[in-house]
C-alpha cells in the first residue's frame, strides 16, 4: 500500500506535510527494525496498512472535547505517535517500559517535529502522574485490564484495537465494571472492531 491511500482509505483528509511525516516515521522504522523488534517480522512489508493506518482509523472515533490521550504499552508508536502526527491540538502520552523503543519513539518525535511526551516506565507507575481524557491501546491486554488501567488514570473513555473474542471481553469487563461501549468494523483487519468504552468510575 502506497502512504497517500491512507486517505481514500481512511476517508480522511491527511495533508501533504502530514503524510511526509508518516514517510518519514516509516522509513525511520525500517531503519531501527534492523537493530532492534519494533514490530513483527511479519508484517514489515505491509506496514503501511497493518500499522499506519490501523492507527490512522481511530481518528474518526475520537470523541469531541478529548485533549489529553494516554497511549499504553505504546511500542513502535502505534496508534499514539501517528494520533499526535494527525492532531497536534492533541496532549499525546506515550507509556512504554522498553529504554530502546523510546529512544526509538524519542528519535522519531524529533525528526518529525511531533510533539509527544514519552513516559518510560511500567503502566500501573504513571497512574498517580497522569489524568487523561482518553487511553487508547493496540494488542496490549484484555478489556478487563484495560479497564482497571482506565480506572487508575480516573479516564472516563477508552478506545481499544479489539479482535473477534471481543464480546466475550465485554462480558468479562462487566463483571466488574459498569461503562456503555459501541464496536465499529476494523478498516483493515476482517472480525476486528475499535471498541470505544465510556464509564463513570462506578464499579459493578
Amino acid at each position: 500500500m502506497q502512504p497517500e491511500a491512507i486517505t481514500t482509505k481512511s476517508g480522511l483528509n491527511v495533508s501533504r506535510e502530514t503524510l511526509e511525516k508518516l514517510q518519514r516515521y516509516h522509513r525511520l522504522l525500517l531503519k531501527w527494525q534492523e537493530s532492534i523488534n519494533l514490530i513483527s517480522k511479519t508484517t514489515i512489508e505491509d506496514a503501511w496498512s497493518r500499522h499506519f493506518l490501523d492507527s490512522v482509523q481511530l481518528m474518526k472515533y475520537i470523541p469531541e472535547g478529548v485533549e489529553t490521550v494516554a497511549d499504553l504499552g505504546t511500542g513502535a508508536g502505534f496508534p499514539g505517535l501517528v494520533l499526535a502526527m494527525l492532531r497536534p491540538d492533541l496532549k499525546v502520552f506515550l507509556i512504554e517500559s522498553d529504554g530502546k523503543k523510546c529512544e526509538f519513539l524519542k528519535t522519531v518525535s524529533r525528526e518529525t517535529d511531533t510533539k509527544v511526551t514519552i513516559l518510560q516506565e511500567r503502566i500501573e507507575k504513571t497512574y498517580k502522574k497522569l489524568r487523561v481524557d482518553l487511553v487508547i491501546g493496540r494488542a496490549l491486554a484484555n478489556l478487563p485490564k484495560l479497564m482497571g488501567h482506565m480506572e487508575g488514570y480516573k479516564a472516563p473513555k477508552g478506545l481499544f484495537h479489539k479482535g473477534q473474542a471481543y464480546e466475550e471481553e465485554i462480558t468479562m469487563a462487566k463483571r466488574s465494571y459498569n461503562f456503555e461501549h459501541e464496536a465499529y468494523p476494523s478498516a483493515i483487519a476482517e472480525n476486528s472492531v475499535l471498541l470505544y468504552v465510556t464509564t463513570d468510575g462506578v464499579r459493578a
